[in-house]
């Protein structure tokens, strides 16, 4: 089998290769000619799939994203060829509830806060909605789950309206782009609602760019109006409203779920995935392919829980890294350059600690996902 991989997919050759012939591609600058004899195409957001891309493939049988999203997937198209489709459910949720949670610990610091004393809204109920809200009951933080989709089908949590979310301390978007029907996320933010908000708020967006109406965010903060802002996602990427940056607490290149185990769990994924459909024996794991993390010597015993805790999560990740080589790169680079050289993150479950290391902190860190022996 010939099989096309995006060169970001991690661990694609560790997976893959006995299928057959691996080829890398650049993402953003696949072209049709590149793919017309590929049996299996695997790519990340960035890469439309769509008649456009396989009008010269005949013999294409699959088709995954590596990648929770899949509005860059046509799949109407995919289901008149008959050729199979897989993306990757919630393989980055965890890597994205940690970038917010880091955020939100900066901004703590930064503007000296409790969270305790703090309300979160969070939109989108779904995997990655329900990460962030499994480590924010582990801290003890109060939230509320907008999700209308998921309401009307039943699920037993309790939500709220999108209105008394976005009236929370700290705002949470973790919604698909969709543009159509009663529940579209495309510019769900618009300048009415972005004008709803505060100063006195923080507005966090990690899921897609378009959610937000980031000219309108931008006529806003010119004003000194509005929440304080943290953006991953940008509208027309990789040609981000770079005016908006400045007006911004905190800034990334698309990398909230870019950790090593988020990426890598998506080609785990969609290795099961083809294993399925060609009936072949299932003979990897991601654990296989990990390496074993390094991290700085821990000294947060003597201070007070809060500062504990907030001790863990930056020595694993501390957002402000990526926000600086953003502000300082972005000039120099191209938006995809950042993604593509983004630096090695591991997720919480990297760093393990003895419960003679945490004392009585052992289950709240187990709860946020820490490694605890």
């Amino acid at each position: 089998m010939k099989i096309f991989y995006d060169e970001n997919i991690p661990f694609a050759s560790e997976f893959f290769a006995d299928f057959g012939e691996l080829t890398a591609f650049s993402g953003r600058e696949l072209t049709a000619q590149q793919v017309s004899n590929a049996d299996v195409l695997l790519v990340r957001s960035i890469t439309p799939v769509n008649a456009e891309l396989l009008h010269l493939n005949q013999t294409i049988k699959f088709v995954g994203t590596a990648t929770i999203g899949f509005d860059h997937i046509d799949q109407e198209y995919l289901q008149q060829r008959n050729i199979a489709f897989s993306n990757a459910p919630g393989c980055n949720a965890v890597s994205v509830a940690e970038y917010v949670l880091s955020s939100i610990m900066v901004l703590a610091e930064r503007y000296q806060f409790n969270l305790l004393n703090k309300t979160i809204g969070i939109v989108g109920a779904g995997n990655t909605g329900s990460a962030l809200a499994k480590k924010l009951d582990a801290l003890g933080i109060n939230y509320l789950l907008s999700d209308p989709i998921l309401a009307s089908q039943g699920d037993l949590r309790k939500f709220s309206s999108l209105e008394q979310v976005l009236a929370c301390d700290i705002i949470s978007l973790h919604v698909p782009l969709t543009k159509h029907g009663n529940d579209a996320t495309l510019h769900l933010l618009n300048a009415d609602r972005l004008g709803q908000l505060t100063g006195q708020q923080i507005l966090i967006n990690a899921c897609r760019g378009e959610v937000i109406d980031n000219q309108a965010l931008l006529t806003l903060k010119q004003q000194q109006l509005g929440p304080k802002v943290v953006l991953d996602v940008w509208e027309n990427e990789p040609n981000v409203l770079t005016e908006l940056i400045s007006h911004c607490e905190i800034t990334t290149a698309h990398i909230a779920g870019y950790s090593l185990e988020g990426k890598s769990r998506g080609t785990e994924m969609l290795y099961l995935a083809l294993s399925k459909l060609l009936a072949s024996e299932v003979k990897y794991q991601l654990s296989e392919f990990l390496p074993k993390a390094s991290f700085n010597t821990l000294t947060a015993l003597n201070k007070s829980v809060d500062s504990r805790i907030a001790s863990y999560i930056f020595n694993v990740y501390d957002v402000r890294r990526d926000d600086k080589i953003f502000r300082k790169q972005l000039t120099t680079t191209s938006f995809d350059y950042l993604r593509k050289n983004y630096p090695v993150r591991r997720e919480f479950s990297a760093l393990e600690l003895t419960c003679e290391q945490t004392t009585s902190d052992s289950d709240l860190l187990k709860n946020l996902g820490f490694n605890i022996k």
